[in-house]
């Protein structure tokens, strides 16, 4: 058996379970303190504190755009670096206490500001947050994609960062509507009540802290069996920068993989912004029903984390991707529209078992697709080592990033000017909204937010590398370092 197939059949580079794990986590933390912000910041700055919603979504929207140009020079920041710690470890140690730091300054902004002041608060806290993210979501997507060159292993490595991800997300969702803000005679929708934010502001501060240095910390083991940067790559520039990203747009597979992903963050970002309001105010569901949605979000992850390695055994990533994205475009809306047509009301008795049955078909073909797309990246990263003689993993996902961030500031921004523009009440009372507004909501949420999604499916469709244009591209790779190796003594 040659090393190409040895490698690709798993013969001799599977992970021990507990790197996996290790790294899997890190991605619990990143979710706990951006999930913390993204499924909560809007609710809180504009029905709490009382910021007019599309400012407050602006402000999302300028850390996303900040953020994501920081994303590729940290990417090829970090290809580049040479240390005693690798290339990726310096800057995930270096970022969980600057990350703690500002998701408990998000909800804790200095009494008496006016919503002038209010709004900068956020603004800053927020940017601060994402640029600290970045100094640990890079390398740690980057570190992912290292860990392992086998076909397979590599959605076995990037289902766990999924399913973990997911954790992350459920944690907060969780503890947020079940302990910090759960109903009351005074708050029947508990995320109103303007008293716990600051206790949970820092638990999850400190979870996040704790799991990524965790994270960290039990993935150092694995330093001397990564890929350094090459021997003749100068160490990082403006020019080497630049360079790096475009060798990076020049492999078609990752252009397609890009315009893709900018049409799904879109959807993602639309729908992220409207889930709470449509939730809470369409619905009228409280924190404890709210809360049950972790079933459905957990058959539908675990689902995707058992099935989408075995099924990149047997069905190319490309195809896994275009199902995937096509089933959660269309699938998850499907109780809105249902609404929408006078079919499914909120005195139904069975609206939440079917919310929560739709919710997770959802999660089950987001995270497939995620997997999909995240293990393909790592695809890329060899054919752009045997083409330039590099490994760009951090440069790859980081310009991905870029792309991703760019979309969800835009989706963020049009949550929060569609929240204005149907004349959503600030401060609003459950059930004493006017119909045709929750209607709005509604088509925004259900139908506006599913078209970018289905365009994304075009896209994937013309992502090119199957299991056979892997095999070719790691034998050659093989047979390359095997022409350098020296000669061994006689």
């Amino acid at each position: 058996m040659t090393q190409s197939s040895a490698q690709s059949a798993g013969v001799d580079d599977r992970l021990p379970l507990r790197t996996k794990l290790a790294f899997g986590i890190g991605s619990a933390a990143e979710s706990i303190a951006l999930y913390s912000v993204s499924a909560f910041g809007l609710l809180f700055y504009n029905q709490v504190l009382g910021v007019p919603a599309h400012l407050a979504g602006l402000a999302i929207s300028a850390s996303l755009f900040l953020d994501a140009l920081s994303d590729p020079i940290v990417g090829s920041w970090s290809d580049r670096t040479r240390s005693k710690l690798g290339r990726r470890h310096p800057y995930m140690y270096a970022a969980p206490i600057p990350i703690a730091l500002s998701v408990y300054a998000i909800f804790n902004p200095p009494a008496g500001m006016d919503q002038t002041g209010l709004l900068i608060w956020f603004g800053v806290s927020v940017i601060m947050l994402r640029q600290a993210m970045t100094f640990f979501h890079t390398p740690h997507l980057a570190l992912g994609a290292e860990l392992s060159t086998q076909y397979i292993e590599r959605s076995k490595v990037m289902a766990y960062n999924s399913f973990f991800a997911w954790a992350g997300a459920a944690f907060v969702t969780t503890i947020a509507l079940r302990i910090f803000f759960p109903s009351t005679p005074e708050f029947p929708r508990g995320v109103l009540n303007p008293e716990p934010w600051p206790v949970f502001a820092l638990s999850m501060a400190v979870a996040a802290l704790v799991i990524l240095f965790s994270s960290a910390w039990f993935t150092r083991d694995r330093i001397p069996f990564l890929p350094p940067p090459a021997k003749d790559e100068p160490g990082f520039s403006p020019a080497a920068f630049i360079k790096d990203v475009g060798r990076a747009l020049t492999n078609a597979n990752y252009a397609w993989l890009l315009v893709a992903y900018f049409f799904l963050s879109l959807m993602l970002g639309l729908r992220e912004s409207l889930r709470m309001y449509t939730n809470t105010f369409y619905w009228g569901l409280n924190s404890e029903q709210l809360s049950l949605f972790i079933i459905g979000s957990f058959i539908g992850y675990a689902s995707a984390f058992l099935i989408a390695p075995r099924l990149h055994g047997r069905v190319d990533k490309r195809r896994a991707m275009i199902a995937s994205c096509f089933i959660y475009a269309l699938i998850p809306p499907i109780p809105i529209v249902l609404g929408l047509m006078g079919w499914l009301t909120p005195d139904n008795p069975m609206l939440l078992p079917i919310l929560i049955t739709f919710a997770g078909i959802g999660n089950l073909t987001v995270s497939i697709l995620q997997i999909s797309v995240m293990s393909a990246l790592a695809d890329i990263a060899d054919e752009n080592e045997l083409k330039h003689g590099v490994r760009q993993e951090g440069v790859l996902y980081s310009t991905r990033a870029l792309a991703a961030k760019m979309d969800q500031a835009i989706g963020a921004a049009l949550g929060g000017f569609v929240i204005t523009a149907i004349q959503f009440p600030i401060k609003a009372t459950p059930g004493e909204i006017a119909p045709a507004i929750l209607n709005k909501l509604a088509f925004a949420d259900g139908v506006l937010a599913a078209i970018p999604g289905l365009i994304a499916v075009i896209f994937y469709a013309q992502y090119k590398i199957n299991r056979g244009k892997y095999e070719e591209t790691r034998a050659a790779l093989n047979a390359r370092k095997a022409a350098a190796a020296p000669a061994p003594a006689e």
